[in-house]
C-alpha cells in the first residue's frame, strides 16, 4: 500500500524514544496526511560530549522521519563518513561514543544555537524543517532531564551505561535527575490538547528508559490525558523478549517479568488500550482493557505501516 492512502482527519501524538519508537513514527507519518503527526521525544538520554549537546533520541527520530537513518548501524545518518573520529582517535581523544562527520555537523549547530539562547524545541523544529520532515518533532521538555542508572557497578549516566558499558552492569534502579524541576515543553502540551487530536500513542520504546523520563516530569501524565482522546500503548515485548534493546534484561534485573502484562500494568491509569503481538494472544484475556492483536515486528516499511494502522484502528474503536 502506498504512503498516505489511509489518511484520516485529525492529529495524532506519539510519545517515543529509541529506534523501535522511531519505526512506529515512520509508519504513522506514511499513513497520515502531512503535518498530522506530532512526536514527543524522550530527552533523558541527552548528554554533553566533547563540549557538544548530544540528543540521541531526538536525532534518531529526526533522521528516521527525514529518510536519513543509517539502516546498517541502526543509529546515526546514512552514507556517513568518519574522518573526524579517526583523527580524534589519533590525537588520543575519546571515541567510545561514535560521531560521524555529517552527524557531528548537526550537534555543532544545535550546540551553537542553544548557547545563543534558543530553546531545544525551537532548534529541533527548525532542523526538522530544514531536513524536510513533514511531521512535528519536539522534546519532552526544554529543561534538562538526565537518566541515571543505578547498577551493581555504581550509578552511571545513561550513555555511560548504554553505550560505553553496553548495558552490561545489572540495573538496580533508575532516577531522572532534574525531572522534578522540569516542565512539559509548551509545544508538547499544546499538541496534547489540540482540538483536532484523535489519538495519543505510546511507542514500543523501553518503558523504563525511554518513556518513564517523560512521565516523571510533573504534569506530563495530565497533559497526555488532557485531550480526552484514547491513549494506546504498543507492546515493546514479544514472546518474553525485547524486539530491540535491553528492555527484557532490565525488567528481569528489576525483579519484573518481561511480559506485555507487566508493561500494561506499568501504564495503568494512563492508557485506554493496548496493541499486543499476535504471538502473545493468550495473554489478551488477562488484560483488563481493550486489546488489539497485531504482528508488531517492524522489519520493513510495510510492517511499520501495519503496526501504525493497527494502533490507530484501536484508538478509533475507543473514541
Amino acid at each position: 500500500m502506498s504512503p498516505q492512502t489511509e489518511a484520516a482527519d485529525g492529529q495524532v501524538v506519539a510519545l517515543t524514544g529509541g529506534i523501535g519508537g522511531a519505526k512506529l513514527c515512520l509508519g504513522l507519518q506514511r499513513i497520515l496526511p502531512p503535518g498530522a503527526l506530532r512526536v514527543i521525544v524522550n530527552t533523558g538520554d541527552d548528554f554533553e560530549h566533547l563540549g557538544l549537546a548530544i540528543c540521541p533520541d531526538l536525532d534518531t527520530t529526526l533522521y528516521t522521519l527525514a529518510g536519513l537513518a543509517n539502516a546498517q548501524l541502526g543509529w546515526g545518518r546514512n552514507e556517513e563518513t568518519w574522518t573526524f573520529l579517526r583523527v580524534l582517535e589519533s590525537l588520543g581523544g575519546p571515541t567510545w561514543f561514535r560521531l560521524g562527520d555529517a552527524d557531528l555537523a548537526l550537534h555543532v549547530e544545535r550546540t551553537r544555537r542553544l548557547r545563543a539562547g534558543e530553546t531545544l524545541t525551537s532548534v529541533t523544529s527548525d532542523l526538522s524543517r530544514r531536513l524536510g520532515v513533514c511531521s512535528e518533532i519536539m522534546p519532552m521538555s526544554d529543561q534538562p532531564v538526565r537518566t541515571m542508572v543505578d547498577t551493581t557497578d555504581g550509578e552511571l549516566a545513561f550513555q555511560e551505561y548504554f553505550v560505553r558499558r553496553r548495558c552490561e552492569p545489572a540495573v538496580i534502579g533508575l532516577r531522572f535527575c532534574g525531572a522534578d524541576h522540569a516542565q512539559v515543553a509548551e509545544a508538547a502540551a499544546q499538541a496534547c490538547r489540540a482540538p483536532s487530536l484523535r489519538a495519543i500513542l505510546i511507542a514500543p520504546s523501553n518503558p523504563y528508559l525511554s518513556i518513564d523520563p517523560a512521565l516523571a516530569i510533573p504534569g506530563m501524565r495530565e497533559a497526555l490525558r488532557a485531550g480526552g482522546v484514547p491513549v494506546i500503548a504498543v507492546t515493546p515485548i514479544v514472546a518474553g523478549t525485547a524486539v530491540k534493546g535491553p528492555t527484557a534484561k532490565i525488567m528481569r534485573e528489576l525483579g519484573l517479568s518481561p511480559s506485555p502484562l507487566t508493561v500494561c500494568e506499568h501504564y495503568r491509569g494512563l492508557i485506554d488500550g493496548f496493541v499486543l503481538d499476535e504471538r502473545d494472544a493468550r495473554l489478551a484475556a488477562a488484560m483488563d482493557l481493550p486489546v488489539r492483536l497485531c504482528d508488531t515486528l517492524m522489519q520493513t516499511i510495510e510492517d511499520r505501516e501495519r503496526v501504525a494502522r493497527c494502533a490507530l484502528e484501536l484508538a478509533a474503536d475507543l473514541a
